[in-house]
């Protein structure tokens, strides 16, 4: 589908968090429902789609912003899973130039953290 979708039928949709709120485990969730993938990779394991760097599956974090795909609703989703950690700020910057629209975590757990705002 993907070299014959329309424009109008495209969103790119980011990702976009403090550390550790669940960005990765999020994106990996969309692309197991929607079929892209057979399993769900784990941050821990090093077994994500969107971690590929080796000091990304070493330390547990998103360094670089990653971009995939998914296809839903005869629509083609381009997911960009953005970093959380402040040192990475400016790859989260460049992400949001190119995004329709951006999905925002929070973790229950730790709550609003100043990445966040």
């Amino acid at each position: 589908m993907a070299a014959s979708t329309p424009l109008d039928r495209v969103r790119n949709i980011g990702i976009a968090a403090h550390i550790d709120a669940g960005k990765t485990t999020a994106t990996e969730f969309m692309l197991f429902r929607t079929g892209r993938i057979h399993r769900v990779g784990s941050v821990d394991e090093g077994t994500t789609t969107t971690d590929w760097m080796d000091q990304e599956m070493e330390r547990g974090i998103t360094i670089t912003s990653a971009a995939t795909a998914s296809e839903w609703r005869d629509h083609l989703i381009n997911i960009i899973d953005t970093p959380g950690h402040v040192d990475f700020t400016v790859e989260v910057e460049r992400s949001l130039r190119v995004l329709d629209g951006c999905v925002a975590l929070f973790c229950a757990a730790s709550g609003v953290q100043p990445q966040s705002e």
